[in-house]
């Protein structure tokens, strides 16, 4: 039993010692002892950057060094009245069809999209996710599902979300993991 717990004791220093070193064996900032204090986090000293306009571009590379850069052509409410409605699909009230135009490039690497990482958000906090049924009469071309790509390759289309008929977003956001934050593209009123 003391053994187990030697070992245990051993290898939480040893984990201890390499998270607070960096690549080359240096100690950071963590390392140095300090008294223990509880205080709350400081906020990010960063400033958010403000919401994009229609046709901006974000560009970055992902920590694995796969290059993406990501466009919002535009929004259209009130699409596909011609399928089953969003509310006979999803038992809503007052419920429309809207589309997203997006345009996905890779820059760099083999990675894939989807359409899975893009939300409207509204002024309450609402925020709404892609729907996961397509229609017949869905705009087209429609944006991936998923789509495999290699540097150099583009993919463009439109994402279909059921939303409030009385409402606009006031933003569109990309959330994928590998951003740092969201990014905003501003839905113009």
């Amino acid at each position: 039993m003391h053994v187990r717990r030697a070992a245990v004791a051993a290898l939480l220093a040893a984990a201890t010692v390499s998270a607070g070193c960096t690549a080359d064996n240096e100690p950071t900032a963590k390392s140095k002892s300090t008294p223990a204090t509880t205080s709350t986090p400081k906020p990010s000293e960063s400033t958010p950057e403000p919401p994009r306009a229609f046709g901006e571009t974000l560009t970055w590379t992902a920590d694995d060094g796969i290059a993406f850069a990501m466009t919002v052509m535009g929004y259209q409410q009130d699409v596909a009245k011609n399928s089953i409605s969003a509310d006979e699909e999803f038992g809503t009230d007052g419920y429309v069809w809207a589309a997203v135009d997006i345009k996905a490039c890779l820059k760099k690497g083999k990675s894939g999209v989807t359409r899975y990482p893009w939300a409207l958000a509204y002024a309450d906090g609402t925020r709404i996710e892609p729907s996961t049924v397509t229609y017949g009469d869905f705009p087209k071309p429609e944006y991936p599902y998923e789509a495999r790509m290699k540097a150099g390759e583009c993919v463009r289309g439109k994402t279909v979300f059921a939303v409030p008929g009385d409402q606009r977003p006031e933003r569109i956001l990309y959330t994928s993991e590998t951003l740092s934050g969201n990014a905003e593209w501003a839905v113009p009123k």
